[in-house]
């Protein structure tokens, strides 16, 4: 018993120490809610991170403020002086957070997680290829109306029936990313294609989870335990498995055509580089697998559910959606096929769209950051590799910069003669070096799907259901709970 009682002082002494470690290493960050050993201060949060408590931290501890996760400090900016000052002010939070999931999961290739001189060559060809590709052209544009025409054909199949939205409008949008990267649609009877999907869903579900956090605080420990966490990194396995065997069908038939998508561009690019043997380049299949799995990541979920809070929103506000349905009618002739140059003359409607980005915003915040440096702050000191979120959600919500932050309102995107304004304050795409790659091509998805579908149909409830839910479900993403509506169509054939 002896020993038993000395092993228990030892221990915690051993505590002791590392809490007022914990207590002197926090003295010079932004101040935030207490921590305790190992929970940090989740005995006062909670495990789970939601928008509606980061904006009440920001009000209790200032628009700077951390959170301790475990043993690690995570500086949370918030409000739009603060967001502004982080990423578009100063590149010193430009770097991605090498977590040990991140680490592990995706080994600095790509572009959504990876930095440095890899990053910079992998982004830069992102946006030079998206261009060549047809991005705000005819090229991609095609593609985005005939993925809203199916869409519109399965909802016609409904007859009026309630229908989910949820599925067809993931597989329009993962479609495109198809066209974009493959060149080619898959169809939904292609089995390897959906066991790709569902192994992709899997691994984007386990981020966020309470197993995600027990993987970056031990992660030494969690590689050798069985759990959701061994899932998650065979299902990102297969994904890349995927991408690969892609990549050899696109190798195989090289020489046969011009480049037409995105994986062409990159193994032509392979070419030149190693034709000049230069030994800086950080063009290989690995980082080309990796670059096609980030977009999936970043334009898919996103998109899609982006699109169900839209119809979600439509059906809610009936008057909102009866005046875009009117300004499609007045200003575009019947016989015109909508592009997304249409938004010029739809300015309501492109308001729409712009509200519904602000105001369901599908993430929690912005990918996560580190400090490229020590950075001294409104007298906080930040150390160099210190995680770094931005909330967005306070930016897009900040009292100070809307006249009606909680509230569904156009008129936040129109000035008093109806046109359309663009705002600093919108920043659902993020801003500086890291700003989303896909912007133009989700704002052009969500324009002509959504011009599209409310040319086509009026949506609404069905008979019976009561009012729309439109509290978000918190996961990976801030998407609506389940709902069906049912779309009528507005010309009816005898």
């Amino acid at each position: 018993m002896e020993t038993i009682g000395k092993l228990f002082a030892l221990f915690l002494f051993g505590v002791l120490l590392y809490f007022l470690k914990q207590l002197w290493s926090r003295r010079s960050y932004p101040p935030g809610p207490f921590p305790l050993p190992f929970i940090g201060v989740a005995w006062q949060t909670g495990i789970r991170i939601t928008p509606t408590l980061l904006i009440k931290l920001a009000k209790q501890y200032g628009n700077i403020y951390t959170i301790w996760s475990g043993h690690m400090p995570i500086v949370v900016f918030s409000g739009f002086q603060a967001v502004r000052e982080a990423l578009i002010e100063t590149e010193d939070f430009a770097e991605r957070q090498m977590t040990p999931f991140i680490r592990d999961a995706f080994k600095n290739k790509g572009i959504i997680f990876a930095n440095g001189p890899s990053w910079k060559q992998q982004r830069r060809f992102g946006l030079v290829t998206m261009r060549k590709l047809g991005l705000g052209k005819k090229g991609i544009e095609g593609q985005i109306e005939e993925e809203a025409y199916r869409l519109v054909e399965i909802f016609a199949c409904a007859k009026e029936q309630p229908l989910d939205p949820s599925l067809p409008i993931t597989n329009a949008v993962s479609n495109l990313i198809c066209i974009l990267v493959f060149g080619y649609r898959f169809s939904v009877e292609d089995g390897k294609f959906q066991k790709m999907l569902e192994n992709f869903n899997c691994a984007m579900k386990f981020g966020g989870s309470f197993f995600y956090l027990l993987y970056e605080l031990f992660p030494q420990l969690m590689k050798y335990l069985p759990g959701p966490h061994q899932r998650a990194m065979r299902s990102l396995g297969f994904v890349i498995s995927f991408a690969k065997e892609e990549i050899e069908k696109h190798r195989e038939l090289q020489s046969l055509h011009e480049p037409q998508d995105f994986i062409d561009y990159y193994l032509l690019q392979m070419e030149k580089v190693s034709s000049k043997d230069d030994p800086e380049s950080a063009y290989d299949e690995e980082n080309l697998a990796q670059c096609i799995v980030d977009f999936f990541i970043a334009g898919t979920e996103t998109t899609a559910t982006t699109l169900q809070w839209a119809l979600l929103l439509m059906v809610a506000y009936p008057e909102v959606q009866e005046k875009v349905r009117k300004e499609i009618e007045d200003t575009l002739n019947p016989s015109h096929s909508i592009c997304y140059q249409d938004r010029l003359k739809l300015p309501y409607t492109y308001a729409v769209i712009h509200e519904v980005l602000r105001l369901k915003y599908v993430l929690i915040v912005g990918v996560p950051r580190q400090s490229a440096k020590d950075v001294n702050l409104y007298g906080f000191h930040i150390p160099k590799g210190t995680l770094v979120v931005t909330d967005l959600n306070s930016v897009l919500y900040d009292p100070k910069r809307w006249e009606t932050p909680e509230r569904f309102n156009p008129h936040h995107f129109l000035d008093k003669d109806g046109q359309f304004i663009s705002r600093e304050e919108f920043l659902p795409f993020g801003a500086g070096p890291r700003v989303c790659l896909g912007e133009q091509m989700a704002k052009m998805e969500l324009f002509l799907f959504l011009t599209i579908l409310l040319r086509s149909f009026r949506f609404q409830l069905p008979e019976g259901a009561k009012e729309v839910c439109q509290e978000p479900m918190v996961g990976i993403s801030l998407h609506p709970h389940p709902y069906k509506l049912c779309a009528v169509p507005h010309c009816r054939t005898p």
